[in-house]
């Protein structure tokens, strides 16, 4: 089973949280047309490597956060609270 690190409760079990998707992507405004939307809502990058995604630790603090993992081998990479900006991955 996956584990994941919530930034307040430590390292907990894959079965406690609940993925919310892509994070850090830029919602159309209000009067864009049909098809910005419909990108918005339907497509969606699947990569192979580093992904990053929301999380919500459902059966815990409750509190939505973000993680780096990489979709093949599931390691998580980083754990960062909402509000804070994507972490530099490369090295630098």
């Amino acid at each position: 089973m996956m584990q994941l690190p919530c930034p307040w409760c430590g390292l907990r079990d894959e079965n406690e949280f609940v993925c919310g998707g892509t994070t850090h992507v830029a919602r159309p405004g209000l009067s864009a047309s049909d098809a910005d939307w419909g990108h918005y809502l339907f497509f969606r990058d699947n990569p192979k490597g580093v992904h990053l995604e929301r999380w919500r630790h459902a059966w815990g603090c409750g509190l939505w956060f973000n993680i780096a993992r990489h979709t093949v081998t599931h390691e998580v990479l980083s754990a960062y609270a909402m509000t804070d900006a994507p972490p530099r991955l490369d090295g630098g």
